[in-house]
């Protein structure tokens, strides 16, 4: 079998297995953020912490919710790696350095998992298990309590209330990703990963010498970094590592699960709301955008020219012959499409045009589909931008879903989408100016760029993946990401959020003839038009001096 119909084979599962998904577990989460239940357990975690999730919550109530328990996450992360030395089953691992912790602790509970250190020579059991693992699940559940918050801010009217949000996070942890984790570790042990509390031990001779490896509950905390779209790896070498992803299959299901989710969220959305065809809108908008950034990564993958090329089959360059380019093409689509930034090839040694693809993917707001939670927020704020530039062409004020898209909404939906390319751009133009950064580059030109320049898109738009070939591990570097992963992740909240209670509040609008069909292909074509137009012209100058330079010069 061809690698070329290897990889279009492998897409095609792939395809057919969200599809069985798609309807059954997006019927389980509207199910789940409508109840009016409170299970057990819920209600230990509820009198432990003194709240009452009955209790409905305007925006501003919400974000103090929001803030409150992700400025208390990083505190805790951020302590416990301090102290990591003293603690029990820290493998003999000394304490992470202040600068290492912040930005460790940022970018876990941003869901961002970028990580500048090597996971299996720096984090013991307790770090890694006690405080990422945690952060996996929580930081997931927070961004898909905003994402129903704004959902409900559609459906309900002439109220300004959108639900509890220690009744989301609790309910999205224990209702959602517990039970699909705890299958889905079943799954990969049962492929190969490793789950254990083992030390660390030798292996064997390797290049002269003793090779060592340290165990770890490897396969539960790969379940939660794919499914809640973290990506942080157990090893450093992540998804790539036999231990995280031995095989041909667990690749294919750690791929399912990455996407499983915020696919699915589109159906929860045309529930909640009352209409699945606009449900079926919004997915329709990701899986086109999806699929196009698939196949145009698994060209350029397959494409290149020159002998080295054609005996490898393509650019095998820092891919993985277990997974070869077909596999890794759809992984890295995957994973900088969403906010996983999980790996399983070296995206640095991608084509210049494949690197340039991971880094558009990224830019365009990860949208398609997506994080958990932030992928359906970022694309409705982005559905919310077309039905206003269709308003202006029409001259007729914009609706949305019955809701009226006046200068308030729009002031929200703008002040969204500026905050991650300002700081993408800002911090990317400071390290250049500045001497030290641009020394930690491993290439120069246009490569070297690209190397920066993902590095800060990766963080604020809360990716987590990485060029590689870029030493972060520098005071500049985990401070600066480091705030990059917190304005990025929070700072859209609020907007969202704040949006969220002014649609809530309006009274609905009538659907008369002149009102645009939002659920037809037609506003699907103009959703997607628009959200390649608005970032083509943000990042264009700064992509034409990184990957678009190298792709032509190749």
């Amino acid at each position: 079998m061809s690698p070329v119909l290897a990889g279009v084979l492998q897409l095609l599962a792939l395809i057919v297995a969200l599809g069985l998904s798609y309807r059954p577990l997006g019927d389980h989460m509207a199910r789940v953020y409508s109840s009016e239940k409170h299970y057990k357990p819920e209600r230990w975690f509820y009198k432990a912490i003194g709240a009452n999730p009955s209790v409905e919550m305007r925006w501003p109530a919400y974000l103090r919710g929001v803030l409150a328990f992700s400025v208390v996450s990083v505190l805790f992360l951020y302590l416990l790696q301090r102290v990591q030395g003293s603690l029990p089953g820290s493998l003999g691992f000394v304490s992470i350095d202040p600068d290492q912790a912040f930005n460790t602790a940022a970018s876990f509970v941003a869901n961002t998992n970028w990580q500048s250190y090597y996971g299996e020579q720096a984090m013991g059991h307790v770090v890694q298990t006690g405080g990422l693992a945690v952060q996996n699940f929580v930081s997931a559940a927070v961004g898909m309590a905003v994402a129903v918050a704004l959902v409900r801010g559609f459906a309900r009217s002439r109220t300004g209330e959108l639900g509890n949000f220690w009744a989301d996070l609790v309910r999205g942890v224990v209702r959602i990703l517990l039970p699909i984790s705890v299958v889905g570790a079943l799954v990969l042990v049962a492929c190969g990963a490793i789950q254990n509390f083992s030390g660390i031990h030798e292996v064997g001779q390797f290049m002269g010498g003793t090779q060592q490896w340290n165990g770890g509950a490897v396969a539960s905390q790969e379940v939660i970094k794919e499914l809640g779209t973290n990506g942080g790896g157990y090893f450093n070498a992540n998804s790539a590592h036999p231990f995280e992803n031995p095989n041909g299959l667990s690749n294919l299901f750690e791929i399912y699960l990455i996407l499983v989710i915020p696919f699915a969220l589109t159906r929860t959305f045309g529930r909640m709301v009352g209409s699945l065809r606009q449900g079926y809108a919004i997915l329709g908008t990701m899986v086109t955008i999806w699929i196009g950034f698939t196949a145009l990564m698994m060209w350029t993958e397959f494409a290149g020219k020159g002998p080295a090329f054609e005996l490898a089959g393509g650019a095998m360059e820092g891919k993985e012959t277990r997974f070869g380019i077909g596999a890794s093409a759809i992984f890295s689509v995957a994973t900088t499409l969403t906010s996983t930034g999980a790996v399983n090839s070296f995206h640095s040694s991608n084509t210049g045009f494949g690197g340039g693809i991971n880094l558009l993917g990224m830019q365009l707001g990860e949208i398609a589909p997506g994080g958990v939670g932030s992928g359906l927020y970022g694309m409705l704020i982005m559905a919310i931008i077309a039905v206003f530039i269709a308003g202006l062409m029409v001259g007729r004020t914009p609706e949305y879903l019955g809701k009226k898209i006046g200068t308030r909404e729009i002031k929200f939906a703008a002040c969204y989408i500026l905050v991650t390319p300002a700081l993408v751009l800002g911090f990317t133009a400071a390290s250049f100016v500045l001497d030290t950064p641009a020394n930690s580059m491993t290439n120069s030109g246009a490569h070297g760029f690209s190397e920066i320049l993902y590095a800060y898109t990766s963080g604020a738009n809360n990716n987590g993946s990485a060029f590689a070939g870029l030493n972060a591990d520098t005071q500049w570097f985990n401070s600066t990401i480091g705030i990059a992963m917190l304005l990025g992740r929070f700072l859209p909240m609020v907007f969202v959020l704040a949006l969220a209670g002014s649609l809530a509040e309006q009274q609905p609008v009538p659907e008369t003839a002149g009102t645009l069909r939002t659920e037809k292909p037609l506003f699907t074509g103009l959703l997607v038009g628009t959200i390649m137009i608005i970032t083509g012209l943000t990042y264009f100058p700064a992509l034409a001096l990184g990957p678009l330079a190298e792709g032509l010069a190749a």
